[in-house]
């Protein structure tokens, strides 16, 4: 037990840093205009297609699923090559999906990464070689042609597969997407995250840059910029210039967990309103700052009702005398008794102190979700807390 305590305190230690890095103000910084924008009509476009993997170790599709076959007899016909379907017992060879982004600007011939994944019962994907496959977009028009090696990866941890791989410039761009970057004379800038006190700025920062009057907005995502006449025939050096552009933006406070990788990263000024959490043997009061300690926690004692002695003791505990201490050694999860740790904090006490206070029991990241998402339905975190 004293083992397993010390790995989920050093676990918290860890997650307790990422917080204090990431718990930072919310108070306006500057950003280039490049990182918080983009010009409306330059937008990715995705491209999917199906294709035939060969070369592989007897790893591929079997008889089970005879897609891979069926799509091997097809490519052999277009070669040329008349083959007996009867014969055809193939696992060296498995069905995949091909999947590509197409960045705005691409012209014909530009290099492409794309990722490939097996849609059959392979086992891995390891040494094989995709043959020519067709990208196509939502209209169904060819605008890529993906070949080569795959790199695939050890598949020894969790977040590693076999059966999953990519191929950094396995795509040729074989037809452009026309793209327009202004219309009417105007340029319309997209926020990739919409707000309407950033809008506002950008819209400051855009006058003060090439003349009042120059932009304006037209929600909290979009901001309207008039082409001035000196850049009527050079849009680009326009909007080149722009893009230099330094923009006050405001993050917004959020709380992202990932319980599968036990990851905790909280951005924005996340902090925490006048609260008391009672979890096992810990009690943690986050007071008004101007208000006296009271004699006894009102809240600590109420949720702490049906536990028995162990209540009893943390209610107790809460009344302790006004000055603030270090918390006590901290107990084995679920553990009360005398000397159960009590911890104040001051109101408006930022995320990374409650978390420490809360890996002294040595939780899990399913529990402090738990213990986050409930201080978010009572109000009392103000931040919104995503569960992933």
């Amino acid at each position: 037990m004293k083992n397993l305590s010390s790995s989920l305190l050093r676990l918290f230690a860890g997650l307790v840093v990422a917080l204090v890095v990431a718990s930072v103000s919310t108070e306006a910084r500057a950003d280039k205009l490049r990182d918080i924008a983009e010009v409306s009509g330059a937008r990715d476009n995705q491209l999917v297609g199906f294709g035939v993997v060969t070369g592989l170790a007897g790893t591929g599709d079997d008889s089970s699923a005879p897609i891979a076959a069926k799509a091997t007899i097809e490519m052999l016909r277009r070669l040329g090559i008349s083959v007996d379907p009867a014969q055809v017992k193939l696992k060296n060879v498995a069905a995949v999906v091909v999947t590509a982004t197409l960045p705005p600007f691409a012209k014909s011939g530009t290099k492409l990464d794309i990722t490939v994944s097996s849609i059959g019962n392979a086992k891995s994907l390891a040494g094989g070689t995709l043959v020519q496959s067709l990208l196509k977009g939502a209209d169904q028009k060819t605008y890529a042609v993906a070949q080569g090696a795959l790199i695939v990866g050890s598949g020894k941890d969790k977040q590693s597969t076999t059966t999953a791989a990519r191929i950094p410039g396995g795509a040729l761009v074989e037809r452009e997407v026309p793209t327009s970057i202004s219309s009417g004379g105007e340029i319309s800038l997209s926020l990739r995250s919409p707000s309407f006190s950033t809008a506002t700025n950008l819209v400051r920062a855009i006058d003060q840059s090439i003349g009042e009057g120059s932009a304006h907005a037209k929600d909290g995502g979009s901001v309207i910029v008039k082409i001035p006449a000196k850049f009527k025939d050079d849009t680009v050096g326009l909007i080149a210039k722009l893009e230099d552009i330094e923009v006050a933006t405001v993050k917004k406070a959020r709380v992202v967990i990932n319980e599968k990788t036990g990851t905790i990263v909280a951005g924005g000024d996340v902090r925490l309103a006048p609260a008391a959490i009672v979890h096992g043997g810990l009690t943690i009061v986050v007071k008004d700052p101007a208000a006296p300690r009271p004699a006894a926690a009102p809240a600590p004692a109420t949720a702490a009702k049906g536990k028995g002695a162990k209540g009893k003791q943390s209610a107790a505990a809460a009344a302790a005398p006004a000055a603030p201490a270090a918390p006590a050694p901290a107990a084995a999860p679920g553990v009360g008794g005398e000397g159960a740790p009590v911890r104040y904090l001051k109101g408006a006490a930022s995320l990374s102190d409650v978390a420490a206070a809360l890996g002294t029991l040595g939780l899990s990241a399913r529990d402090l979700a738990s213990v986050l998402s409930t201080l978010r339905t009572a109000g009392a975190l103000e931040a919104e807390v995503v569960i992933e």
